[in-house]
């Protein structure tokens, strides 16, 4: 079982969790980051490290969420790994908390 980024993380992408990951699981896209379901290995050191909050355990996801597991599987085959923190966008902490974000996911890495 893997852990799976959720909406919250859209426009916000803080890179803490990336710092703690042993399976080196991350991918980057332009404003949110996934979780690999075949890298991750389930260690749950990330979603303490998510400032944002955006991480859950698969069979944990919030029932509105459920989507984010298919979506994370799909962008990782596609982004490229993330092994480095790097700055939150300058507007990070105001989209902290916005509710379905997912009209604002850029999946295009052009």
């Amino acid at each position: 079982m893997a852990f799976v980024v959720t909406d919250n993380c859209i426009q916000c992408k803080y890179t803490d969790c990336v710092a703690v990951c042993p399976a080196d699981a991350f991918h980057q896209g332009p404003n949110f980051l996934v979780i690999n379901p075949e890298s991750c290995i389930d260690c749950d050191l990330c979603p303490v490290e998510c400032p944002a909050e955006a991480i859950y355990q698969e069979d944990e996801v919030p029932e509105n969420q459920k989507d984010f597991i298919e979506l994370n599987a799909e962008l990782a085959k596609v982004w490229p790994v993330i092994t480095d923190v790097i700055p939150a966008p300058a507007d990070a902490e105001q989209w902290d908390g916005v509710a379905n974000k997912i009209n604002h996911l850029i999946t295009d890495l052009d």
